[in-house]
Parts: C-alpha cells; sequence; structure tokens
C-alpha cells in the first residue's frame, strides 16, 4: 500500500503580499470533514468563483494518506502527537512529520481542521495566553483568539499542553515508561506552527460522520480567508455568546476493560463525585469537581486518553 501514497499540497497566491495560511484536513483519517470542505474551496478557487487577493493560501486535504486509505484515525501511530522531524523515520507518520513540518514552517497561520468521536457541538481550541514559560512561550494571543472568534463556532477550549503535561508528570510518577510519558508526545500541529512563530488553531467541526460538520469547516475556511484578507469578502464579525472552558485533567484508560458507565458526549456536564466510569469493571472514576468531560473516548487503547475534565473559564 505504501507504493500507492502521496502527500499533496495545493497552494494559490494573491497578487498583493499577506499573510501565509495553511489548511489541513484528515491528520486523523476518519475524520474527513476537513478534507471535503478544503476541496470544495479548491474548486471555488479554480472556477473562479472564490479568488485569492493577498497573500498565499496552502491546503492540504488529506495529512495522513495512509490513516485515509485504511479509514481509521492512525496509520502507525497518531499523526497529532509528537510531531517533529526525524533523522531516522521508522512509523509512516514519521516520514509525513519529515514533509509536514518543513511546510506548516513556511506559513504563518494554521488551520487544523478536525472532528470527534461522540456526539457534540462544534469548537475552537486555541493556545496559551502569552507566555515566557518553558513549556509552550507564546506572544501572539490576541491575534489568534481575535481568529477564533471569526471561525463561526461559539464555544472555546484551551489548556491543552499544560493538561497533557500534568498527565505525563503523573504517568512518570507510576512508572510509565511509554511514549505517552514524554511531554514532547503531546505536541501536534497547532504546538509545533506556534513554535515556529506563526498563529494556530484546531477547529473540532462536530462529530466524525455528522453531515453538519463539513459545512462548519467550509464557513470556516471562508472565514478564515476573509479575516486576513486574501480574499476581497467583507471581514467576519466576531461571536458574542462565547462559552470558554479550560482542560485542567486528563484520565487515561488503564486497561481494555476500562468502561464507561454511560455514552458521554463531549461536553456533557459532571458533577463532583459523579461516577464517570470503572476500572475493570469495578473501581469508579469519579469527577473532582463540578464541570465538564471532553474528548470522551470509549475505544482508547489502554495507556491512552480516555477523557479529559474542563472547568469554566474566563479567557474568551
Amino acid at each position: 500500500m505504501l507504493e500507492s501514497l502521496h502527500f499533496q499540497s495545493v497552494s494559490f497566491s494573491g497578487l498583493e503580499s499577506g499573510t501565509r495560511l495553511i489548511v489541513l484536513g484528515a491528520v486523523h483519517g476518519n475524520e474527513t470533514c476537513g478534507t471535503q470542505a478544503i476541496r470544495r474551496v479548491i474548486a471555488e478557487i479554480e472556477s473562479g468563483q472564490l479568488n485569492i487577493v493577498a497573500g498565499s493560501v496552502t491546503f492540504v486535504p488529506v495529512t495522513n494518506p495512509l490513516a485515509y486509505a485504511r479509514h481509521q484515525r492512525m496509520g502507525d501511530r497518531n499523526l497529532n502527537r509528537n510531531l517533529m522531524p526525524t533523522e531516522t523515520p521508522v512509523e509512516f507518520e514519521d516520514r509525513i512529520a519529515n514533509w509536514l513540518c518543513p511546510l506548516l514552517a513556511q506559513h504563518d497561520a494554521l488551520l487544523d481542521l478536525h472532528s470527534f468521536h461522540t456526539a457534540g457541538e462544534p469548537f475552537a481550541m486555541l493556545g496559551p495566553e502569552d507566555n515566557q514559560g518553558l513549556l509552550e512561550p507564546f506572544a501572539r494571543s490576541q491575534e489568534e483568539t481575535a481568529l477564533a472568534l471569526r471561525l463561526g463556532v461559539r464555544r472555546f477550549v484551551d489548556g491543552w499542553l499544560d493538561t497533557y503535561a500534568a498527565g505525563v508528570e503523573r504517568r512518570l510518577a507510576a512508572g510509565v515508561s511509554a511514549r505517552e510519558a514524554d511531554v514532547h508526545y503531546g505536541v501536534g500541529t497547532t504546538e509545533y506552527m506556534r513554535a515556529q512563530g506563526g498563529i494556530a488553531l484546531t477547529l473540532e467541526c462536530g462529530q466524525h460522520d455528522d453531515p453538519a460538520a463539513p459545512l462548519v469547516a467550509y464557513h470556516a475556511i471562508h472565514n478564515t480567508l476573509a479575516h486576513l484578507g486574501l480574499t476581497a469578502a467583507a471581514r467576519p464579525a466576531a461571536v458574542t455568546d462565547t462559552e470558554a472552558l479550560r482542560l485542567y485533567q486528563v484520565v487515561d484508560r488503564g486497561h481494555a476493560d476500562d468502561r464507561f458507565v454511560r455514552d458521554w458526549a463531549s461536553f456533557d456536564r459532571v458533577h463532583a463525585g459523579e461516577v464517570i466510569g470503572t476500572r475493570c469493571g469495578e473501581a469508579p472514576v469519579v469527577a473532582d469537581r463540578d464541570g465538564y468531560i471532553v474528548f470522551p473516548n470509549p475505544d482508547a487503547r489502554p495507556g491512552q486518553e480516555w477523557f479529559y475534565l474542563a472547568k469554566p473559564s474566563a479567557r474568551v
């Protein structure tokens, strides 16, 4: 199969200088809403329906061709973890990284289009607030947030890498030696892009098979192009009815027999002491405070993220 795979990017440049945007689809192979939306927008540009008047945009309809061909989340591993070039590629995702990372570094802004496993409302993942820390220093949060507010969604989530790093500390304390116990394993497309000086947003467009998800992705691409001045369309207004949440804890699945007590959806409310799942059908896993469950994955592999917990935030 590998011999039949290739990497594809499609770029358009305007006559005037401006922002260099890159838009990714299918970083995870079973998340195809971005692929559908990107191909629709490419067709509009090629037909003359939509014009790029300034700057440039690069579209990657299928970022992980192996996972996409298999209709599954990953090829050999999760592309959106431990994303960095390597001189000794082993897994297929290492080869993608060697192609993708230099491409990301050539751009100023990234829109990465995803979907999620269970039902739920679309949302955008924000990066950190401006800081000079060691984990993820950043100085462009105002620009990034301004773009997020124009994607067309009302819910925003931050705290990803901080929360992942806390999970790494817990894994190390428990003696876990897998790569999930390395803070760099939490680095994906957006974290890599920010490390290159750009701004970056992940848009979770809805549940994988939701027929509305490709339309969410499509409108977000158009809004991003307009907001950044790549097209002559009117700049979109910022959403005002916003909800902001901050991830604060990641809970791993420890065993294949770990089970949720019900079918959770992202942003279902949980209350302090409420049972979320059970370990091997016995020990309860409970919420430590009132909040929300995010990214519940009943099919998570043992040792990987089972679900996240979030709390209200005043960020947006």
